[in-house]
């Protein structure tokens, strides 16, 4: 097989646009993953148990069906249903976001596990409002007991990027396509486009390892 990398090289600039848009889709739907994963968090742990069932139920459907299957629902058939017009990016935004969030939403819940039930005693005791035990006292631990977790989720969500292609996402995978099917050199377009991911959940890994020892340094 004859590759022809140097001939490539020159005409990738595309691929790093790509690149940008996912690492940008890949920060906000994160973003929005935790938010939403927070809050499933707190709904499961609510005393009302029509909203414990809500957030069971979300967790479950989303788990349990393909996450490009949720991005197509999102960008054609939200708009229909709610009268909002939405884009590809906001509607990728959201879908790998609400995705995440199921995923985070577990993440958070094995954090909370190990959290002594007398913190939450201890809170109320003190006349604490529920909202200032969750968001002053339990939160930080579960966040800070599950960096690890969390970080590994981001690289998923970084992972699950490339179905946006499907809803005219110029991302990465997306400018490869289009690439190799200018150049007819789809081998070595790929080939660059891993290495490109690669190096995209490299540094994600090594910033959450960073991120780690830094929490634990000034951990009281």
């Amino acid at each position: 097989m004859d590759l022809q990398y140097l001939e490539i090289l020159p005409r990738t600039e595309p691929l790093f646009i790509g690149m940008l848009y996912t690492i940008f889709v890949g920060i906000i739907a994160c973003l929005v993953g935790i938010i939403v994963g927070t809050a499933l968090l707190m709904m499961r742990n609510n005393r009302i148990w029509i909203v414990r069932f809500i957030a069971n139920a979300y967790g479950s459907f989303i788990r349990g069906t393909p996450a490009l299957v949720q991005i197509l629902i999102f960008y054609y058939a939200l708009a229909p249903l709610t009268g909002i017009n939405i884009g590809p990016v906001t509607a990728g935004i959201m879908a790998v976001g609400f995705n995440s969030g199921a995923y985070v939403a577990e993440i958070l819940r094995g954090g909370l596990s190990r959290i002594p039930k007398g913190q939450f005693e201890a809170a109320a005791a003190l006349g604490l409002p529920k909202h200032k035990v969750w968001f002053k006292v339990i939160l930080p631990q579960v966040f800070h007991s599950v960096i690890p977790l969390l970080v590994n989720e981001f690289t998923m969500v970084i992972k699950i990027t490339p179905l946006l292609s499907t809803i005219t996402l110029v991302e990465l995978t997306r400018a490869s396509q289009m690439l190799y099917n200018e150049t007819f050199r789809p081998v070595e377009v790929l080939t660059i486009t891993a290495l490109i991911y690669f190096v995209i959940c490299y540094a994600i890994s090594h910033f959450g390892e960073v991120l780690q020892r830094r929490s634990l340094k000034f951990r009281p």
